[in-house]
C-alpha cells in the first residue's frame, strides 16, 4: 500500500511556490506499541502553517526540509496497538498532509461522527472554534454591550467570533472581508450588524462609518491597516486580541507598525496576543456551550472543501489568498 504525503523541499521566500513542495509516495507506516494507524479523511490547512515553513524561531518548531509536514486531521482508525482506541473509531490528531498516519494514542482524540460531521472537528467544533471562543471571551475580556470589530470575518475563526459576540449580547458587531459576496454573507447569514469590503476603500474610513461610536473590542486576524484603524476607533478601556496577521505573512521585509500607538495612552487601551495552546483548559466549557448552538443552528458555519490530497497545497495557498469562506478543509 502506498501513502502519499506532502514534503517541504525548500523554505519559501515571499509567497510559497509549488517548487518548494513535493507530493511524495511512501510506504504506509506500521503502528508501534501504543500507536494507531489512521486513514485520514479530512485535512486542515491554516494560515499559521506559513510560519512553520520558515526557519525563524517561533512558538512552534519549523517544518523539517525533506520530511512530511504536519497539520490537523481527522480520520478512521484501521489498526490499533493501543488501549482505549479500536479499529473503526474516528480520531482527531495532528499528523495531516498525508493519507495514512501512525499516531501515538495519547495524541489522538476520539470523535463521534454521529454527533457532528467529521469535518467540523477541524473547524467550528475544533481548534478554530476554540481560538474564536478563547480569544474573544478570555483575551479580549468581552462583556455584554460591547461593540466588536472582527477582521477576516468571513474566515473560520472570524465568522465564529462575530456570532459568539452576538449570542453573548454584543451591542454591535462589525466585520471586514475581501469581497462583496463575503460582506453579504456576514450580514445576511451570520447576523453581523454591519460589514465592509476592505478593498473598496480605506479601512479606517469604512470602520468609522460602520462604528460611529467607536469599538470596545477588536479581534485581529489581519494586522496592517486593520490594526491601525482599530486603534483609531478604540473606545476608552478598549481591548485588542491579536490572533493572526495574515496581511504580513508573506512579506520579505518587516512590516511597519501602526502609526497611532500613542492613542492607547488616551484610551487606556490594551493589545494582547494569544495562542490557542495556552487555553486548552477552556475546551470542555467551549464544547458544552458552543456544541448546542451549532446543533440548533443558532451558530452557523461554512466550509470550503477541496477534494484530493493532490490539491492540498493549492488549498493552503487558497487560504493565504482568502479564497475560502469559512473553514478550508481537504477531503481525501
Amino acid at each position: 500500500m502506498i501513502n502519499r504525503e506532502w514534503h517541504l523541499l525548500s523554505r519559501p521566500v515571499g509567497w510559497p511556490k509549488p517548487e518548494d513542495f513535493a507530493l511524495v509516495e511512501a510506504p504506509v507506516p506500521t503502528p508501534g506499541e501504543g500507536q494507531v494507524l489512521v486513514r485520514n479523511k479530512y485535512l486542515s490547512v491554516d494560515p499559521y502553517m506559513r510560519g512553520r515553513m520558515s526557519a525563524a524561531k517561533s512558538y512552534v518548531a519549523p517544518f523539517e526540509l525533506g520530511k512530511v509536514m504536519q497539520g490537523g486531521a481527522v480520520g478512521e482508525v484501521v489498526e490499533s496497538r493501543a488501549e482505549g482506541i479500536s479499529a473503526g473509531d474516528h480520531v482527531l490528531h495532528f499528523s495531516g498532509w498525508r493519507e495514512y498516519a501512525a499516531v501515538d494514542a495519547k495524541n489522538a482524540v476520539k470523535v463521534d461522527p454521529e454527533a457532528a460531521p467529521l469535518s467540523t472537528y477541524l473547524g467550528v467544533l475544533g481548534m478554530t472554534g476554540l481560538i474564536a471562543y478563547a480569544g474573544l471571551l478570555r483575551t479580549a475580556s468581552f462583556k455584554e454591550g460591547d461593540t466588536v470589530f472582527v477582521s477576516g470575518a468571513a474566515g473560520a475563526v472570524g465568522s465564529q467570533v462575530g456570532q459568539i459576540a452576538k449570542l453573548k449580547g454584543a451591542s454591535r458587531v462589525i466585520g471586514s472581508a475581501g469581497s462583496d459576496e463575503k460582506v453579504k454573507l456576514l450580514v445576511d447569514e451570520y447576523g453581523f450588524d454591519a460589514a465592509f469590503n476592505y478593498k473598496s476603500g480605506p479601512v479606517a474610513e469604512q470602520l468609522r462609518e460602520a462604528a460611529p461610536d467607536g469599538i470596545d473590542v477588536y479581534f485581529d486576524n489581519v494586522g496592517g491597516d486593520h490594526l491601525e484603524a482599530a486603534i483609531g476607533s478604540l473606545n476608552q478601556g478598549g481591548r485588542i486580541a491579536v490572533c493572526g496577521m495574515i496581511s504580513v505573512y508573506n512579506n520579505t521585509e518587516p512590516a511597519p507598525g501602526p502609526r497611532n500607538l500613542a492613542r492607547l495612552i488616551q484610551t487606556r487601551g490594551r493589545i494582547e496576543g494569544f495562542l490557542v495552546g495556552d487555553h486548552y483548559d477552556l475546551q470542555p466549557q467551549f464544547v458544552q456551550e458552543v456544541g448546542p448552538w451549532v446543533a440548533s443552528g443558532a451558530l452557523k458555519y461554512r466550509e470550503t472543501v477541496v477534494e484530493g490530497i493532490e490539491n492540498n497545497l493549492e488549498a493552503f495557498l487558497g487560504v493565504l489568498r482568502g479564497d475560502n469562506i469559512g473553514k478550508m478543509v481537504v477531503k481525501l
